[in-house]
C-alpha cells in the first residue's frame, strides 16, 4: 500500500500498480536515491510483456506514455530535470544539445530541453525520411524496435564541442546510452556528458562501466535523475514471466479491451492553426526560436481546441502518436490551464505490446490494439492505447500529424474506432508534419475520402546514367552484369584495416565511407581455396538451381535479378546461368548497392523502376547472418512500393528469408576473395562529397588485380555441375514447395545471446556463419571465432587466416551455425588477439 494524496489535500491508502507483479514473481524495486527524492513506487508500476529479452516492464506514472497523467505533472518532471541540468552546467548550459530517444522519451526530451532555457533539441526516430541524409545511428538493446536514426535538418546542430545531454525515461544498463555517446564522440568529441532519466536503474556493475567508459574516451559523464536504485529479479523471472504471460493471454486477459455494444459517432477532424515553419516535435531539431514561436501560439491553439470541445466536455483526454508526444503534450498543458474542462489527462500511443490485467495492483488495466497508421518503415503491425478503456473519460482528442492521417487511421479497426466505444465523443486534431525546408515538398493527392488527406512528395526525379559493364567496369561479360554504380576507381578509398575499425567502433566513420585494403592471399590460401571450390561446386549448383527453380515458380516466371553487391552478384550472375541452361531463359541482371544504417541506393530503384516492372524484381543476396541487411532493405522499400522486398539467397543459415537454395552454413567459396571473385570490384562506397543527388553509390574496379582474378572461373566451375545436380534440384525444390518455409530468426536470437554472453553488448560486433566469420577475418580486426564442435573441412580457411592474424579459434556446442567471428568489442589499434593486445600478422 502506498499513501496518495488527493487534490483536496486528502490523503488515501491506494494499492501500488506493481503489486500484481512483485507478488507472482517477486520483482521488487530497491531504493537507491537521496532521502529528497521521489520514491520508487511512487514514480513507477510494474507490468509483463512479451519480450524475449526482459519481461518486466517498469510503468512510469509521470511518463505520459502508458499511464494517462496531469499534463501539468508530466512537463514538469521533465522541465524540473532540465532546470538541474542548467544549473549543473553553469555558463556551459548556453552551448548544450539535448537528445531525446524513440520513441518514449522524445516529449520528456523535449521537456528537459525547456527546462534547461536556449538547448536545441533533437530526438532520435524511427521513420525514415526521403531526402533527409542519417547523421548517425544506434541499435536499442533490449527494446522490441531497435533501430534509431538520427535525422537532423541542419547537419552541424551534433557537431559541436559544447554538452551533450542525452534524454532517456530509464537508465536500465546505460547500454544504448553508451552506443550512442561512442559514436557521437568518435565524431565530434566533446568534454562532457550529461546523461537524464525518470528513473536510474543500474546495477553496480553497470555503474562501473560507465565510470570507466568515460576514462576511455576522456571525457566527463554526469547523470542526473528524479530517484534511483535497482530492480531485483529472482533466478528464472524471464522464464516465469513468460509463462505468466502466456497464461493469461490464453484466458484473454491480454488482449484488447471488450467494446461496448453501443455505435459511436465518428469522430470530428479539426486541423489545427499550428504556427507555420515551427516542427512539430524534434524528429529533424527544434531550435530555441520555435519554442517561442510555440509559447505565443499555445493560448489560440487551446482557445481552439476548447471551441472544438464545445461546453461540458467533461473528463478529457489528450493522446498523443508514438513518437508525437511534446505537441500534444503542450497542447494538453495549455487546454488543462484554460480550465475549459473539468479535467485533463495526457498519453500517447505506442509500439510496445504489454499484457493488460484489470487489477488495481498492476500498471496496465486495459489495452486497445490497432493497426499502424503511418506507412512506418519496418511495415505493418500493431499498434497499443493503454489504460484508456475503462478510464471514464468523456472525450478523447486524438493529436496525429498529417503524415498518419491514413485511410488505416479511420479504417474499421482503426484508432479510432477502437476510441469511439469507450468514450462519449473522439475528436481528431491534426498537426501538419514537418518537412525540412531541403526536402521536397509534400503535397495532398487526389482524396479517395471525406477524411483521408495522404501526402506524397512532389519529387523531380534526376537524370540517370546507364549501368556500367565489362570490361570497362567490372571482368564480368557485359551480358552477365549491369552495375547501377559510378566508377570510383581513379579515387583513394583504402584505408589500414585497424584504422578503420577504430573509427568505425568510434563512430568517426561508416564503414561505407572507406574501404579497406584488398587482402591478396597467400599461395597457400589460394591452394585452399581451389580445393574449397573443388569441393564444393556441386553444392553450390545444387544451391543455385534450388533457389532460381524456386524463384521462377514461386515469384516471376520472367524475373530481373538485382543483386546486392557485391556478395549477392556471383551468385546473381549464376542464377542468370542456371535460368539460360535450364530454360533458355535470358534474364536481366544489375547488382546495387545497399548499405547497413542507410538503405539501398534510392536512385538505383528509381533507374530499375523506370526499365523495368518493379514487381518482376528479385533481389538476390549470397547468405543471411542475423538478417540485417533482410531488415535494412525491408525499411527502405517502403518508400518504393512495388518493389517485393524479400530477398533471395543461395544460404539461410539465419532463417531470416523464407526463398533459399539452402538453410545450411557451407562455405560458399566465392566468401574466401575478395574483388578477386566477384568481377574485380570492390565492396560499394557511400560518402557526401562523392555521391550526390543523381548519383548511383560507388565502387571501385581494380583493374591491377586482374593477373589475380579468377571470377569468370568461379562462375564457370560451378556451372559446369548444373548438369549432374538438375535431378536433384527437381526433387528438392518439390519437396520446398510444398514445405512451411517461414523464417523464424533463429539465428538473430542467437546472435543477441552471444553478444551478451561474451560481454560485447553490440550485436553489430558479432558475425554469423561462415561467410561473415570470413569477412571478419578478411576486413575487420576479429577479436576470436566461435567454432561448432566437429566442424570439418568447411572451416579449414577460417583455421588457416585465424592462424594468420593470432586469432583464437573456440569450439563451442549449441551453436546454429558452423561459427561465428566475434570483433573485439574495446578496439583500440593493435587489438587483434583474445586478450586486445598487439598480435603480429603472419
Amino acid at each position: 500500500m502506498t499513501a496518495k494524496t488527493t487534490e483536496k489535500g486528502e490523503t488515501i491508502d491506494a494499492v501500488w500498480s506493481g503489486t500484481w507483479v512483485a507478488e507472482r514473481l517477486g520483482v521488487r524495486l530497491e531504493e537507491a536515491g537521496d532521502a529528497g527524492s521521489p520514491r520508487l513506487d511512487e514514480l513507477l508500476g510494474l507490468a509483463l510483456r512479451r519480450n524475449p529479452k526482459r519481461a518486466h516492464l517498469l510503468v512510469s506514472q509521470v511518463l505520459g506514455k502508458h499511464v494517462p497523467q496531469s499534463p501539468r505533472a508530466v512537463y514538469a518532471a521533465g522541465h524540473g530535470l532540465g532546470e538541474r541540468v542548467r544549473a549543473l552546467l553553469g555558463d556551459e548550459a548556453a552551448a548544450a544539445v539535448v537528445l531525446g530517444y524513440a520513441e518514449t522519451a522524445t516529449g520528456l526530451g523535449h521537456c528537459v530541453a525547456d527546462g534547461l532555457g536556449a538547448a536545441p533539441y533533437l530526438h532520435s526516430t524511427r521513420r525514415p525520411v526521403p531526402g533527409v541524409e542519417p547523421a548517425g545511428g544506434f541499435e536499442e538493446a533490449h527494446s522490441h524496435a531497435t533501430s534509431h536514426l538520427l535525422l537532423p535538418q541542419d547537419p552541424k546542430l551534433l557537431a559541436g564541442s559544447g554538452p551533450l545531454v542525452l534524454v532517456d525515461d530509464e537508465f536500465s544498463t546505460g547500454n544504448t546510452v553508451l552506443n550512442t555517446i561512442r559514436d557521437l564522440h568518435a565524431r565530434h568529441p566533446r568534454r562532457h556528458y550529461v546523461v537524464v532519466a525518470l528513473v536510474d536503474m543500474r546495477s553496480p556493475a553497470d555503474r562501473e562501466r560507465l565510470t570507466a567508459f568515460a576514462a576511455e574516451i576522456g571525457a566527463r559523464v554526469d547523470l542526473i535523475a528524479l530517484a534511483s536504485g535497482t530492480v531485483h529479479l529472482p533466478e528464472g523471472v524471464l522464464a516465469k514471466g513468460q509463462a505468466l504471460v502466456e497464461e493469461y493471454e490464453d484466458r484473454g486477459a491480454g488482449g484488447p479491451a471488450p467494446a461496448p455494444a453501443a455505435a459511436a459517432a465518428p469522430a470530428r477532424r479539426i486541423v489545427l492553426d499550428w504556427p507555420a515553419g515551427v516542427p512539430d516535435g524534434g524528429r529533424h531539431g527544434f531550435a530555441p526560436e520555435h519554442r517561442a514561436r510555440l509559447e505565443a501560439a499555445l493560448p489560440a491553439l487551446a482557445r481552439q481546441l476548447a471551441d472544438a470541445l464545445g461546453a461540458g466536455p467533461g473528463r478529457v483526454l489528450v493522446l498523443g502518436n508514438e513518437e508525437l508526444m511534446y505537441a500534444p503534450l503542450r497542447l494538453a498543458r495549455a487546454l488543462e490551464e484554460s480550465g475549459a474542462a473539468a479535467e485533463v489527462r495526457f498519453s500517447t500511443t505506442t509500439r510496445s505490446p504489454v499484457l493488460a490485467v484489470d487489477d488495481p495492483g498492476y500498471a496496465i488495466r486495459s489495452r486497445l490494439v490497432f493497426p499502424a497508421h503511418d506507412a512506418p518503415a519496418d511495415g505493418p503491425g500493431d499498434r497499443y492505447a493503454y489504460n484508456v478503456a475503462g478510464a471514464g473519460f468523456d472525450t478523447v482528442v486524438a493529436v496525429v500529424d498529417s503524415h498518419g492521417d491514413t485511410a488505416a487511421l479511420h479504417g474499421p479497426d482503426g484508432l479510432l474506432a477502437r476510441l469511439a466505444p469507450h468514450t462519449g465523443r473522439v475528436l481528431l486534431a491534426l498537426v501538419p508534419s514537418y518537412v525540412p525546408a531541403h526536402v521536397p515538398s509534400y503535397a495532398p493527392e487526389p482524396s479517395r475520402d471525406d477524411h483521408c488527406d495522404r501526402r506524397e512528395p512532389i519529387m523531380t526525379e534526376p537524370t540517370l546514367p546507364e549501368p556500367l559493364r565489362g570490361p570497362a567496369f567490372s571482368s564480368y561479360a557485359p551480358q552477365d552484369c549491369g552495375w547501377l554504380l559510378q566508377d570510383l576507381s581513379d579515387v583513394a578509398l583504402e584505408a589500414p584495416t585497424e584504422e578503420r575499425e577504430e573509427a568505425i567502433q568510434g563512430g568517426g566513420a561508416h564503414y561505407a565511407e572507406s574501404l579497406p585494403v584488398e587482402y591478396q592471399p597467400s599461395p597457400r590460401y589460394q591452394e585452399l581455396y581451389r580445393s574449397a571450390l573443388t569441393a564444393s561446386a556441386a553444392r553450390m549448383a545444387r544451391a543455385v538451381g534450388t533457389v532460381t527453380e524456386t524463384v521462377l515458380a514461386e515469384r516471376s516466371p520472367s524475373p530481373v535479378l538485382v543483386s546486392l553487391a557485391r556478395a549477392g552478384t556471383p551468385v546473381g550472375v549464376l542464377m542468370r546461368r542456371w535460368a539460360q541452361y535450364r530454360h533458355g531463359l535470358d534474364l536481366p541482371h544489375y547488382a546495387v548497392s545497399i548499405v547497413r544504417g542507410r538503405g539501398i541506393d534510392p536512385n538505383a530503384l528509381r533507374w530499375l523502376a523506370a526499365h523495368h516492372d518493379p514487381s518482376d524484381v528479385v533481389f538476390v543476396d549470397g547468405w543471411t547472418g542475423k538478417g540485417a541487411i533482410t531488415r535494412e532493405l525491408a525499411q527502405a522499400l517502403r518508400e518504393f512500393p512495388g518493389f517485393d522486398p524479400e530477398i533471395v539467397v543461395l544460404a539461410d543459415p539465419g532463417s531470416c528469408v523464407s526463398t533459399y537454395g539452402t538453410r545450411e552454413d557451407f562455405l560458399i567459396p566465392s566468401a574466401c576473395l575478395n574483388s578477386t571473385v566477384s568481377g574485380l570490384i570492390s565492396r560499394t562506397v557511400l560518402r557526401s562529397d562523392l555521391v550526390g543527388p543523381a548519383d548511383f553509390h560507388g565502387a571501385k574496379f581494380y583493374r591491377e588485380l586482374a593477373g589475380a582474378d579468377v571470377s569468370t572461373g568461379f562462375i564457370d566451375t560451378v556451372a559446369a555441375r548444373f548438369d549432374e545436380v538438375a535431378e536433384a534440384v527437381d526433387a528438392e525444390v518439390k519437396e520446398l514447395l510444398a514445405t512451411d518455409r517461414t523464417p523464424t530468426w533463429e539465428g538473430w536470437a542467437a546472435v543477441e545471446r552471444i553478444s551478451e554472453e561474451y560481454g560485447i553488448h553490440d550485436v553489430n560486433l558479432v558475425k554469423p556463419g561462415v561467410g561473415e566469420t570470413t569477412r571478419v577475418l578478411l576486413r575487420r580486426v576479429p577479436w576470436k571465432i566461435l567454432a561448432q564442435r566437429g566442424a570439418g573441412a568447411d572451416l579449414d580457411h577460417v583455421r588457416l587466416l585465424a592462424e594468420q592474424r593470432g586469432v583464437p579459434v573456440e569450439e563451442v556446442d549449441g551453436l546454429p551455425y558452423t561459427c561465428v567471428g566475434l570483433i573485439h568489442p574495446r578496439f583500440t589499434r593493435g587489438a587483434t588477439g583474445a586478450d586486445g593486445k598487439a598480435v603480429t600478422s603472419k
